[in-house]
């Protein structure tokens, strides 16, 4: 709530790759599963976690809940903040990766699970639904085509699913053919990640042609022209004294500055 209300409050606990890896502000890749950045993105996670929390807890119990959530929202942000490590300013919002993996557990425990499909009478066997998605998602990631945190989602739903594997070993033997179907196009898609990084080399001329902009690429352009305003002001009082502004440009300059 306080997120949608004051930027500075979203600006400091928002996940940023510098803050986290130069600044070592690892608080980030907790608090920003806090933050949304509107009402229906915040919606859409809550459902998501409503839907499928209850069965995954009722295995579990509590405590094993929570770990795959908090465990799957730190993969999430990890796995983003390793893909987007050579992008300073990059930042996220938002509970995805923990949702995800939640969701990957689910997948896991109850493979035949049907799923729904945009509130269309299909549904899909869970398992399915799952590959599907990791392919999405991986397509997502390679072509940067939208504004979704497509490495939150792998990387959490990544762990969701080993977490789940660990905390019920068992399951491995009843369900390994869909954990295999799943693990598959996710493990060799991070081992040439790891091998070949490069393929991570994005450039979007549709998308530049479209001026189009992600919801952190808005967040990162206002970031930017705010900066600039501020540095436009500053080099002014140092040429020509503070009294130079006008009371507008001292206003600008105080909320700039906080």
């Amino acid at each position: 709530y306080l997120g949608f209300k004051n930027n500075q409050f979203f600006d400091k606990y928002a996940f940023v790759v510098d803050k986290v890896g130069i600044d070592k502000d690892y608080k980030r890749l907790v608090t920003s599963g806090f933050l949304h950045v509107n009402i229906l993105h915040l919606v859409l996670n809550m459902l998501t976690l409503i839907i499928f929390s209850e069965p995954l807890e009722a295995v579990f119990g509590p405590a094993c809940f929570l770990s795959i959530y908090f465990g799957s929202l730190l993969g999430g942000n990890l796995a983003a903040w390793y893909m987007h490590r050579n992008h300073g300013n990059y930042s996220a919002v938002g509970a995805s990766g923990a949702i995800s993996g939640v969701v990957f557990a689910s997948i896991v425990l109850f493979p035949q699970m049907g799923i729904g499909l945009l509130g269309m009478p299909l549904y899909l066997p869970s398992w399915l639904f799952g590959l599907l998605y990791v392919l999405f998602t991986i397509f997502g990631i390679k072509s940067q085509s939208d504004n979704i945190g497509h490495e939150a989602h792998l990387g959490g739903g990544l762990i969701g699913l080993v977490l789940a594997i660990a905390f019920e070993p068992d399951i491995i033997y009843i369900n390994y053919l869909p954990i295999l179907f799943i693990l598959t196009p996710t493990l060799f898609f991070i081992y040439l990640i790891l091998r070949k990084p490069e393929i991570l080399m994005i450039d979007n001329k549709k998308a530049r042609a479209e001026k189009f902009l992600s919801i952190e690429d808005k967040y990162n352009h206002n970031k930017k022209r705010k900066q600039e305003e501020l540095d436009r002001l500053l080099d002014k009082i140092n040429k020509k004294g503070i009294d130079s502004l006008s009371e507008k440009e001292k206003n600008r300059l105080d909320e700039l500055s906080q």
